[in-house]
């Protein structure tokens, strides 16, 4: 089953994207370029639905 998340993004001071899930606490990235940070914000969102899993 296909699952789908907000993820809000902004480009901070130094130039880096970073990205927020707020559906899932602590669910957050950062990336040099956007395909970066959604590489990564996708790696975060397993993690943290593997943890919630755990801990139902």
């Amino acid at each position: 089953m296909a699952r789908k998340f907000y993820v809000g993004i902004e480009k901070d001071q130094d130039g880096f994207f970073v990205s927020e899930v707020p559906q899932l606490k602590g669910c957050y990235s950062q990336g040099r370029s956007l395909d970066e940070l959604m590489a990564n914000i996708k790696e975060v969102i397993e993690m943290c639905l593997e943890e919630q899993g755990s801990n139902a």
